[in-house]
């Protein structure tokens, strides 16, 4: 694994508070078990009659990780993984959705991986992650890394996981939930359930406390299938909560294993107007 990037300081705004800095370590690395590149897309990929090669959509393998300055080294490391969807980067998604700043607001005591997907392609498809294990090879890869810059205990193991992603991450999240290798603890899909939701069920009905948080919007093209999903579960008799966005309070976030969020804001707004990501992650017990 190759570090390509040193850590660099940023400075954020919290809003309600007066500016303050925050040191934020973030490393942008590659490791041969990203999605990409991968032999399902050695030709590229058309969409629309459009066509995106693989030089420019699928060879890059980098990750961005995030290192909150207060974190803490446990025995067990605590793992929040975000996906980007259509037409992003990891950078795009970063700056767009403020993660970073998101996720080193909620004060918890994780570490954050942003893995390169297609990028800047309209393509769900997860690469080499849809793969048996893969998931576990990558984490494996980055905790030798966090190991040798000694920011995670030498005999550090991984801890709670938890998947998040944005519209067309709905896929390589699902893959990863069936065979990444790892037990994932959490799943936050932002307008992202157009499909695969016979795997979100099966990850449910494992009979470990799973958490799933499904937020949807009206025009994002998910509402059809998040109503469907919860009239599965009430066939299975496995219980959930509904909320609309506005109605949502932190109680209902904490006290619930599955809630599915209705939302009328646009499609791109939900992740960090208001921020969601940090809302979700400060309610999440398994980064408590």
């Amino acid at each position: 694994m190759k570090i390509h990037l040193v850590s660099y300081f940023l400075l954020f705004a919290i809003a309600g508070k007066s500016q303050q800095k925050f040191g934020l370590n973030i490393f942008r690395i590659n490791s041969p078990f990203t999605s990409f590149p991968d032999s399902g897309r050695k030709n590229g990929h058309v969409y629309n009659n459009e066509i995106f090669d693989a030089v420019a959509h699928y060879t890059d393998s980098s990750i961005l990780l995030v290192v909150p300055d207060n974190y803490k080294p446990n025995k067990k490391v605590n793992i929040v993984c975000w996906f980007h969807g259509w037409y992003n980067n990891v950078d795009s998604a970063n700056q767009r959705f403020e993660l970073a700043k998101q996720f080193m607001a909620s004060n918890v005591n994780a570490i954050l991986l942003i893995p390169e997907g297609a990028k800047n392609a309209p393509d769900s498809y997860g690469g080499k992650l849809e793969q048996p294990n893969m998931f576990t090879q990558l984490i494996n890869d980055v905790f030798a890394t966090l190991k040798k810059r000694n920011i995670i205990l030498t005999k550090a193991a991984p801890g709670n996981i938890v998947l998040a992603g944005h519209s067309g991450a709905y896929r390589v999240m699902a893959h990863i939930t069936a065979k990444g290798g790892l037990r994932i603890n959490e799943i936050l899909l932002f307008d992202g359930l157009y499909s695969e939701t016979d795997k979100y069920i099966s990850w449910l009905q494992l009979g470990q406390q799973h958490r799933f948080v499904n937020i949807y919007t009206n025009e994002g093209g998910t509402m059809d299938e998040s109503i469907a999903m919860m009239q599965q579960l009430s066939t299975k008799k496995i219980s959930f909560l509904f909320s609309e966005e506005s109605n949502l309070q932190k109680t209902g976030l904490k006290n619930n294993s599955i809630l599915f969020i209705h939302s009328n804001l646009q499609h791109n707004d939900i992740i960090n107007n208001p921020d969601n990501f940090k809302l979700f992650l400060q309610s999440s017990p398994n980064l408590r």
